[in-house]
């Protein structure tokens, strides 16, 4: 019976899809032997002044006839900070060349393609549309609307006679102000914030967060219908409706909407409703132990598919040893049984789509390091792989009779570029050459994928990225190692600026997808449940000494980094594994579940994941056992803490907290604190400032070189 993999109920939705070989599946491992025995680069060494050279393309959108691919170029200015994008038109057939349609110095985003063929895009503020059959320019077309919480959304029916609104619901009155000239004089003078709510902060967001628990300050939603001008509401549901979407002959809207959106003790579960526009309003996915969202009507109107995930507060409750499930799932339009379309697959579908005949759904899915698009028929059956290789799928567009697609593809020795197919991934060819000129300048790292048992035998994938001018017979390297994030997000098939830096100075880099890594099946992805850096630390271990075994990896020059997970892992790895790392650099990591658990903005991961907050006596004992800090006497490694001043994930105070404690223990270490910056330290000024600090870090402890500021 297949393992099935499922999706971290903690992380936000824009994370996590990534794809090759399941190792959990194969029935039996063949250990990598070692590099081959040509590994050198060609071409001058990657220098950091490169940051500035690369522009990532991305965002496909193919035009409904299949014959043009509209795309972004995004490019980062080292002189004002800025990353501002392009919009770029390319031709299926391969001629003539690519060329810029977005005005020059804007910055250029949401590209849309309309049905009779013209190309919309934002950018100052305003509306562009680009006709390819004109002669003209892309021209602004009017203001963008707005993007607000609270904003009004006005979505017109297919057949052109309707149009659904979702409009916020009138507060109730506030009671008058009893409040004295002398008290509200006091309240002027007030420098702070008050709230007393329980969801006050998000990471990356204004704080505090607005209070759902009051109507005034967000109000329910309800959709209204206007015909001809007259407007008349719909629902009287109470509710936040999310994903709007008419059916095609106008005449019934679907949205998902979590009925208990005010209770700020739970973590929600939002069901799938059906409205006809004669205000009939039926619930297709009613069961509050799952989480539903992205619903979507077929194109035939007979079905309607959504994503449902088993829920956070049911989790909870039944005190679960693995997280929720996620599947993509179809039920009749008209009510009736749900059939689960990946029930026997074993990994995560995101970005599911209909197909025009509404026979089948297409998505997207991670296995190993890899990213590919899938299909399954809709009366069931098995799981179908379309694209294939040691590479990242990416922002697949689909043109609208589905016989074309685009997208980008992720290697790792060069940046993603475009791509064109027919539907079943054969005919495929590269639109864009954005980079070629730097790749061909550049020696870049290629990277050996590596197999390699953990301390218990368990199959683990990894991928060591070469020196700059490597020779198989030459003298041994140092190592970095490189944690990722999440923790239950992978490694894989993806152009890494900073990994190619540091294999550029010298370094062998490894990375590893250590248990709790997607791509691998259910019982992989669960496996560190209520002991996050145990069994994962160990198969990041079984990968260094692996690397050390069969490379020519100087064992007494090794570091860990990350950021992230990858931080809290590197804080993880220092304490445990003392005597292994001669410099460690954790970005954003923890060091105290306790602390972290009232800091950050997600204490749902110490709930589950933990078995529970601080007072309950067996997540208390956890989260002691799995703090760095617990162990912060046992570090010998010199390390360089970096954090954003803003982070409401992993507060700043819990770098602090460990930093405090090696140098009470006569350990080097170092603070590096960006101003501002939330979870992600993000900017071209801060990443290039940090490869900087890093490096000489890593040249300092490794290499005996000097220190950056």
């Amino acid at each position: 019976m297949p393992i099935r993999c499922r999706s971290w109920l903690t992380m936000p939705s824009s994370l996590v899809s990534f794809a090759v070989l399941c190792l959990l599946c194969a029935p039996s491992i063949a250990w990598s032997q070692g590099p081959s025995p040509s590994a050198a680069g060609v071409g001058r060494a990657l220098v950091i002044e490169d940051f500035y050279r690369l522009r990532t393309v991305g965002n496909p959108r193919l035009s409904p006839n299949g014959r043009l691919v509209a795309y972004t170029v995004t490019s980062r200015v080292e002189a004002t900070n800025a990353e501002p994008g392009e919009v770029w038109l390319v031709s299926t057939a391969g001629t003539p060349a690519p060329r810029r349609i977005s005005p020059e110095g804007l910055d250029a985003s949401a590209l849309s393609w309309t049905n009779d063929g013209k190309l919309t895009f934002r950018a100052d503020r305003k509306v562009w549309s680009f006709d390819p059959a004109g002669a003209g320019p892309a021209t602004e077309t009017g203001s963008a609307p707005a993007n607000g919480r609270n904003a009004e959304l006005r979505l017109a029916a297919p057949n052109g006679n309707l149009t659904a609104i979702l409009r916020n619901v009138a507060p109730p009155l506030a009671p008058p102000d009893a409040r004295s000239d002398f008290e509200r004089r006091h309240a002027e003078r007030f420098k702070g914030i008050q709230f007393d709510w329980l969801d006050f902060q998000r990471d990356g967001q204004p704080f505090p967060l607005p209070d759902r628990t009051n109507p005034a300050v967000t109000p329910a939603q309800e959709i209204w219908i206007e015909q001809e001008g007259s407007a008349r509401q719909l629902t009287r549901l109470g509710l936040r409706p999310q994903g709007l979407e008419w059916n095609h002959d106008g005449t019934r809207l679907l949205f998902t909407a979590d009925s208990a959106f005010r209770n700020e003790r739970r973590y929600g579960s939002s069901a799938v409703y059906v409205v006809a526009t004669d205000g009939i309003v039926r619930t297709l996915a009613p069961n509050r132990d799952y989480q539903h969202s992205n619903a979507a009507f077929s194109p035939d109107g007979r079905w309607v598919l959504y994503t449902r995930q088993l829920s956070t507060d049911a989790v909870i409750r039944d005190r679960l040893d693995h997280g929720g499930a996620t599947d993509l799932v179809v039920v009749p339009v008209d009510g009736g049984a749900e059939r689960v379309l990946t029930g026997a697959w074993d990994y995560l579908p995101t970005n599911a789509e209909w197909s025009p005949d509404s026979r089948s759904v297409y998505f997207m899915g991670g296995v190993g390091g890899a990213n590919h698009l899938f299909r399954v028929a809709v009366t069931g059956g098995p799981v179908e792989q379309v694209t294939r290789g040691e590479r990242r799928i990416s922002g697949v567009s689909f043109d609208k009779a589905f016989t074309t697609m685009a997208y980008t593809v992720g290697i790792i020795e060069a940046p993603p570029e475009l791509y064109v197919a027919n539907i079943d991934g054969t005919g495929e060819r590269r639109l864009t050459s954005t980079n070629d000129p730097f790749v061909a300048e550049v020696g870049l790292s290629r990277a050996e994928r590596l197999q390699f048992p953990s301390a218990d035998g368990t199959p683990i994938e990894g991928w060591l990225m070469y020196p700059y001018g490597y020779r198989p017979n030459g003298a041994s390297y140092p190592l970095v190692v490189s944690n990722h994030g999440g923790p239950h997000s992978a490694d894989g098939y993806a152009f890494d600026f900073k990994s190619q830096y540091l294999a550029a100075n010298g370094y062998f880099v490894l990375k590893v997808n250590f248990r709790s890594s997607t791509g691998y099946g259910e019982k992989f992805l669960w496996a560190t449940w209520g002991a996050w850096g145990t069994k994962d630390g160990q198969d990041v271990m079984a990968g260094v000494d692996y690397a050390i075994a069969h490379y020519p990896v100087d064992r007494s020059r090794v570091a860990t980094i990350g950021h992230s997970y990858g931080g809290f892992m590197t804080n993880w790895l220092v304490t445990q594994y003392p005597d292994r790392f001669a410099a460690a650099i954790p970005g954003a990591g923890i060091v105290n579940w306790l602390s972290d658990y009232g800091n950050a903005d997600i204490p749902r991961t110490k709930e589950t994941e933990f078995y529970g907050a601080p007072w309950n006596p067996r997540a208390r004992a956890i989260m002691i056992r799995q703090s760095p800090l617990t162990w912060a006497d046992r570090v010998r490694a010199p390390t360089l803490f970096v954090h954003g001043e803003m982070d409401q994930r992993v507060p700043y105070s819990e770098a602090e907290q460990m930093y405090v404690a090696l140098k009470k223990n006569g350990v080097p270490a170092k603070m590096i604190q960006y101003q501002g910056m939330a979870h992600g330290i993000i900017g071209s000024w801060n990443q290039v400032h940090r490869m900087l600090n890093e490096r000489a870090w890593l040249d300092r402890w490794l290499k005996g070189g000097p220190g950056v500021s």
